[in-house]
């Protein structure tokens, strides 16, 4: 399809091209979309930091309240004994004064709930006197570990053993005991306080904890001496190797860890502070699917809500694209249609040459832009010969096949983009040559004069007996001021002169408008 000529001044393709639309709505949508994505993840986000943080503050007021429990506990109990020992050390003990050390330690135990019992045992580890009424029947307690220990060292500082049986009566005891010497500072015995185990497990069961919380009561070495929930197999089994002892202990004396437990699997928030005044360490635990129980719901509602929003921005935004979309194929068949009626206006129709509205837009471009670059501009008239004889003799069917046939010899002799044929009016052409003096405008004419000749279209009107054409040329470079009617009339008189001096010839006309040249190659 031939290319119309359109405004200089458009640059398809420059710099004010058009913002391709269907593309960013697209963006815009996915820009949109991921935009609320990312402030749900931040909020959410920001609400499990808050959530896990106010969890930790409440860990670390749990362990400190047990922490303080655990302290005055064992504190009430040291004070007692050493009280006691203090006294024993002074008067010693024997069958005299048993029945009074009896009634004391009895006192002291009514005194103090979390006290199973006070026992006195002699250097051997058999019983002396305890808080209950009679005495065991059974053997001493020379195998204890705590005995052994006060026997072996000399410190008077309390001790504080693993959990074990009394055999008083059965009943699980944290043991906590001191040494006890005579007036040389020989080993005379041991004094022994049994704190009940039973206390500790009624103080854990006193906080609001999750079924699967964790609170415990170890010996700084791990040993586990009371825990929630109770379970009699644990009791005494060591922690040393978990994640509080191995990782945080020997960093800080208390804190906060994020910590997998090795027995269920389930990671918990762990919270644990050692005592000052003893070799205790307590810890409590929440699972941290409790503590972000509340986020997840909330978590699930604003993800549900989003994904709603989004739902319907990507379907508006899709239903915009697609209209988008059929605006643009609209728009297209538009400026198809739009080309096509400009070529149509254009254009010849039989011929597919540009019609003489072309030509005269042309030769106003042509124009001034040979006078902006001082740039020679050359037009080719031609006419075909005994036209009129061609029609009344093969008919006007095969007049237009006729013409169109030169129509395309004329064509294909126009070798640049810038060159343009058209049709100026009946069986009369017109070439239109930018940029080509004189002798470049003869050389073309020349050339569609004997591409039309080739064809060997039969006129038995024209005295050759085939299809000729008459042309004539003018070239000259424009000036502001020149008269485009000027520039076609001067071509016109040289086509006339070849009309005149016999036809099938090519006829130059002088810048002063006389005819210069004259060829022919047959005459005719």
């Amino acid at each position: 399809m031939p290319t119309p000529i359109h405004d200089p001044h458009y640059a398809p393709g420059g710099p004010l091209k058009r913002l391709p639309l269907r593309k960013a709505a697209v963006m815009f949508v996915a820009a949109v979309c991921l935009c609320l994505c990312g402030l749900l993840y931040l909020q959410l986000e920001q609400s499990r930091r808050y959530d896990l943080s106010l969890a930790e503050v409440a860990s670390s007021n749990l362990t400190r309240a047990m922490a303080q429990q655990a302290q005055d506990t064992f504190l009430s109990a040291d004070l007692v004994m050493t009280s006691l020992v203090d006294w024993i050390q002074a008067d010693g003990f024997g069958v005299v004064r048993n029945p009074r050390l009896q009634r004391t330690f009895a006192r002291r135990v009514q005194a103090l709930e979390q006290l199973h019992g006070l026992f006195l045992f002699d250097k051997n580890g058999q019983w002396v006197v305890t808080s209950f009424d009679d005495l065991p029947r059974r053997g001493g307690v020379a195998d204890r570990d705590y005995f052994k220990f006060h026997q072996q060292n000399p410190t008077l500082l309390a001790h504080i053993g693993p959990a074990i049986r009394s055999r008083q009566n059965g009943e699980w005891i944290i043991p906590i005991s001191r040494r006890v010497n005579d007036q040389h500072g020989e080993f005379q015995g041991v004094l022994l306080a049994g704190i009940k185990l039973a206390y500790f497990d009624q103080f854990f069961k006193s906080f609001s904890l999750d079924d699967n919380g964790v609170m415990f009561l170890a010996l700084s070495d791990g040993t586990l001496l009371a825990r929630r929930p109770f379970e009699e197999a644990r009791i005494g089994e060591s922690l040393a190797h978990g994640d509080i002892f191995q990782k945080y202990l020997p960093h800080a004396s208390f804190g906060n860890g994020m910590i997998r437990s090795v027995v269920d699997n389930v990671i918990r928030l762990y919270g644990y502070r050692q005592l000052d005044a003893y070799p205790l360490v307590v810890a409590a635990a929440t699972p941290k699917e409790t503590i972000l129980r509340g986020w997840y719901a909330n978590a699930y509602q604003s993800s549900v809500i989003v994904a709603l929003v989004v739902l319907g921005v990507g379907l508006f935004g899709w239903v915009f694209v697609l209209q988008v979309r059929n605006g643009e194929l609209i728009e297209a068949d538009l400026r198809t249609a739009q080309e096509r009626l400009e070529v149509i206006a254009t254009h010849d129709s039989l011929t597919g040459l540009a019609n003489r509205r072309l030509f005269e837009r042309a030769l106003d471009i042509e124009f001034a832009r040979g006078a902006r670059q001082q740039s020679s501009l050359s037009l080719i008239m031609l006419d075909i010969d005994f036209f009129k004889r061609y029609n009344d003799t093969y008919g006007h069917v095969a007049g237009d096949q006729c013409l169109a046939e030169v129509a395309r010899a004329v064509k294909s002799c126009c070798h640049r983009k810038s060159d343009l044929a058209v049709r100026y009016g009946g069986e009369e052409f017109a070439v239109l040559l930018p940029d080509t003096d004189i002798h470049g405008a003869f050389t073309i004419a020349e050339q569609i004069r004997h591409s039309v000749k080739d064809k060997h279209i039969i006129h038995s009107g024209a005295p050759s007996g085939s299809l000729t054409v008459s042309l004539g040329c003018y070239a000259f470079i424009p000036e502001d001021g020149d008269s485009v009617e000027v520039f076609i009339e001067r071509a016109d008189a040289a086509l006339y002169q070849a009309k005149n001096f016999g036809r099938n010839r090519t006829v130059v006309v002088s810048m002063e408008g006389s005819p210069e040249v004259v060829v022919h190659s047959e005459v005719c």
